[in-house]
């Protein structure tokens, strides 16, 4: 049983793009956390 390179080709960059997103994502959202922890400290 052979397995078919292509599917990974076509999966791999949507993987990526969507990783990459979700890594800027929760980057954004964690300053906004720490922003509003250190608005609620002073």
């Amino acid at each position: 049983m052979d397995f078919d390179f292509r599917i990974l080709a076509v999966l791999a960059p949507i993987a990526i793009a969507a990783s990459w997103a979700g890594f800027n994502i929760f980057k954004a959202a964690l300053g906004q956390v720490q922003e509003f922890l250190n608005k609620r400290d002073a």
